[in-house]
């Protein structure tokens, strides 16, 4: 099975969870015999690996033959659905003061975008960032065009596109190419933005997911939300969970004796609403006046980080409660390693393949009721997001009985046996063989 993938990130420039679950997922495929071209708005340095080939959109050519191709096709989502206005700012969603600043000094040497363009007579192309820096809308749509071209000239049996940033290429190859069209959707806009949403953003996904042969939801909970937000048939919305594999833990980690008498909470992902961190400060507050040797730690990054640097000094828990930043590969597993229990208070998770993270390291977790992963989990504690209160008692009964959580370690690593990306895997080779006929 020839496999033509478009991805937005991929190890080892990740944002979040959707680099990591392409990763898990080609790597299993592959090993299924699945040959995979991923396909991503820019390849940099060490991005190679030797069970798919990664092809960078940045720079292709486009042909005279091949503009007006796209052109006749007439599948431009921005013309169909968007009045598309492109405004020279760096504002981009979970920017932080750094970033921030590093947009605008690119911004600044790329004025009004004009010199994205490289025109050579013909062929001419588009140099792409990557990434979700300034005018996300423009890169997407700009790949959409160097991505198609790229489908244009490749040999495959089915495209299969993550999230919305990739829908406008695959909407784009599907008709120009013929080939059946699979729509991986990882998050919507609905889980990302509750009802404040970008209309944007949502008129791309409702558009990809009902042009698409076959839609992948990571969860019941997210196949829910595309079936009753944007009307895709439920024939057509399959459920392949995410999930991790054992050997991704290549070392162990020693506590340090100096912190082993305290109990260590962790939160790790972005610091957005979608994520839920002030609930988790809220349930830190309370926590700490039962169990006042406690230490809480925010790791990631995000709009809502100022925010709660503030809130936990106006509950005077800081030097309880402590904000690591975003953190990266070793970092990742050290952080895991020396928690006693991780904590996710997500208002609206698709997935979250975090918990699965931790657990490898052989840390019980906290979930929100409203994630997906907590469907897949039926021995870890789970709380609604909003309810502080009960997530506190949660978090304090594993902190003062080291037998509870032993035993939610010990219940969990039976349910890992079964939460593999083969399994996946052969799910998403029966889904390409039912949109391509059985080849």
């Amino acid at each position: 099975m020839r496999v033509l993938m478009f991805g937005w990130e991929f190890p080892p420039h990740i944002s979040g969870g959707l680099g990591t679950a392409c990763y898990g997922m080609t790597q299993a495929l592959a090993k299924k015999g699945a040959q995979i071209i991923f396909v991503l708005p820019r390849v940099g340095a060490g991005g190679r690996n030797g069970f798919l080939r990664l092809e960078s959109a940045s720079g292709t050519p486009i042909s005279e033959e091949a503009a007006e191709r796209m052109t006749r096709a007439g599948q431009d989502v921005w013309q169909d659905n968007i009045r598309f206005m492109a405004v020279s700012s760096p504002l981009t969603p979970y920017i932080t003061p750094q970033g921030y600043a590093e947009s605008l000094n690119w911004l600044t040497r790329t004025p009004g975008g004009t010199d994205l363009r490289t025109w050579s007579g013909a062929p001419f192309t588009f140099q792409l960032k990557g990434g979700y820096g300034p005018d996300l809308m423009s890169e997407v749509r700009r790949f959409s065009r160097l991505a198609a071209t790229i489908a244009m000239r490749e040999s495959y049996d089915v495209i299969h596109v993550h999230d919305w940033m990739t829908y406008p290429a695959g909407m784009l190859a599907q008709t120009l190419t013929g080939k059946p069209l699979v729509a991986h959707i990882h998050a919507t806009e609905y889980d990302r933005s509750g009802e404040n949403i970008n209309e944007q953003v949502a008129a791309i996904e409702r558009a990809g997911l009902l042009a698409a042969d076959l839609v992948v939801a990571v969860s019941r909970l997210t196949r829910k939300t595309v079936i009753e937000r944007y009307g895709v048939p439920p024939e057509k919305v399959v459920v392949v969970y995410n999930a991790v594999a054992r050997h991704e833990v290549e070392r162990r980690y020693e506590i340090p004796p100096r912190i082993r008498h305290e109990k260590r909470v962790l939160f790790l992902g972005r610091v957005t609403f979608q994520k839920g961190p002030e609930y988790f400060m809220e349930a830190a507050r309370l926590v700490l006046q039962k169990i006042p040797n406690a230490r809480f730690f925010m790791a990631g990054s995000g709009d809502m980080l100022p925010q709660l640097i503030r809130r936990a000094g106006q509950l005077r828990i800081g030097h309880r409660f402590h904000f690591a930043g975003f953190l990266r590969g070793e970092q990742v597993d050290r952080m895991f390693a020396l928690s006693d229990l991780y904590v996710m208070p997500s208002v609206s998770e698709p997935f979250g393949i975090t918990p699965l993270e931790a657990m490898l390291y052989d840390v019980p977790v906290l979930l929100s009721r409203q994630s997906g992963v907590s469907e897949v989990l039926e021995h870890a504690l789970k709380a609604d997001f909003w309810d502080t209160r009960d997530m506190a008692d949660k978090i304090c009964a594993v902190l003062r009985y080291p037998c509870l959580a032993a035993e939610l370690v010990k219940n969990c690593r039976e349910e890992m046996k079964s939460i593999r990306w083969e399994n996946a895997a052969d799910q998403l080779m029966a889904v390409y063989r039912n949109v391509s006929g059985g080849n």
